[in-house]
């Protein structure tokens, strides 16, 4: 970790946490997928550490996604085949009257559905394909759903885009507005090919995978569709892989890019603009590589210029001690990392 900045641990004994959020009394919340909850962890004295785990809902199938109304007081969950929402009472720390809003494919390769409210008001929805490769036949899988909930009632979401393998985290750019998401390429084609991404999301868009990755690379294992094919989202592919949106940020293979995070005013100056990215490491790489987070820097318009590490050290001579999961950035500027390996919370303050 850079000169300045100090790492400690919030909360422990987590199981395997995963997506963070505060709650509209600035209690940090996580999901805990293994064990269908969502706790809250609140630090009622100001010291850094939680000062204990109120379990806010249980009994839930594989919770991930966590995100509060813009407007109200209500819980969105996403379990792996639906988001559900809650009435949340932000003293008690406790969710009720569970309403089911969103039917969403369950299972597969990738179980993880991550939900976040955009700038616009809407709820987006990422959403995993369910294999390692191939061409997917619900145009939900291996996409980026949105949803008008305003109404919080039962709304069958849309495809914002579209060939992206598995974009677990996502988040806006503060000043342009664009959707940003990691996305974690194929395996079993080398440990050095495809690369994981980091794209800038655009409604109506196709990605590329299953047939491209990378800068419009052909995957050469995948054939392409045919002229008239049936209609859908894939349908495009068979013209070519220009026809697919390419990455804006190429990661070294295997990565395992999750949570994404844009750094806040109150760091020191010269991080400003720039993009802090969680690399939850490689599983089948014969050299392991990732379990850090990264710092990667960008001009104030966004455009990619470098990639440095920021936090290492998860990755041993041993194996693997932890594997940095999410990213969230609280409104004093401290930042918060789930560590699904380890089972705790880690604060890095800026001094």
């Amino acid at each position: 970790m850079p000169d300045g900045f100090s790492i400690s641990i919030f909360a422990k004994d987590l199981g395997d946490p995963r997506v963070l959020v505060f709650d509209p009394a600035g209690t940090l919340l996580v999901s805990i997928p293994s064990r269908g909850q969502v706790v809250a962890m609140p630090d009622e004295n100001h010291d850094g550490v939680a000062d204990r785990t109120d379990v806010v809902v249980n009994y839930l199938n594989q919770p991930h996604g966590l995100a509060f109304h813009p407007k109200e007081k209500t819980l969105f969950v996403a379990e792996t085949d639906r988001v559900v929402v809650y009435d949340y009472d932000p003293v008690t720390h406790k969710a009720s009257n569970k309403k089911k809003i969103i039917d969403l494919p369950g299972g597969g390769n990738h179980f993880s559905r991550t939900i976040a409210f955009g700038p616009d008001g809407r709820l987006y929805i990422a959403v995993g394909s369910d294999c390692n490769v191939c061409v997917q036949t619900d145009e939900r899988r291996a996409a980026i759903l949105v949803a008008d909930v305003t109404a919080l009632s039962a709304v069958t979401p849309k495809v914002y885009a579209s060939g992206l393998r598995n974009s677990v985290f996502f988040t806006w750019h503060p000043v342009t507005r664009e959707l940003w998401a990691t996305e974690m390429g194929r395996d079993l084609i080398g440990d050095d090919i495809p690369p994981d991404e980091v794209n800038i999301v655009k409604e109506g868009s196709f990605y590329g995978w299953p047939y491209c990755y990378g800068k419009n690379v052909r995957d050469a294992t995948v054939p392409f569709k045919e002229p008239g094919a049936p209609s859908g989202r894939q349908t495009i592919s068979w013209v070519g892989c220009d026809a697919a949106v390419s990455s804006h940020i190429d990661i070294p293979a295997h990565s395992a890019p999750l949570g994404l995070a844009f750094i806040p005013p109150s760091w020191p100056a010269q991080y400003r603009d720039d993009l802090l990215v969680a690399y939850h490491g490689s599983w089948n790489r014969s050299e392991p590589t990732g379990y850090k987070v990264v710092r990667m820097k960008l001009d104030a318009k966004g455009n990619y210029e470098a990639t440095e590490d920021f936090i290492t050290g998860w990755l041993t001579k041993d194996g693997a001690l932890g594997r940095p999961v999410d990213l969230l950035f609280d409104v004093s500027g401290s930042l918060y990392i789930s560590d699904d390996k380890f089972g705790v919370i880690y604060r890095v303050t800026a001094s």
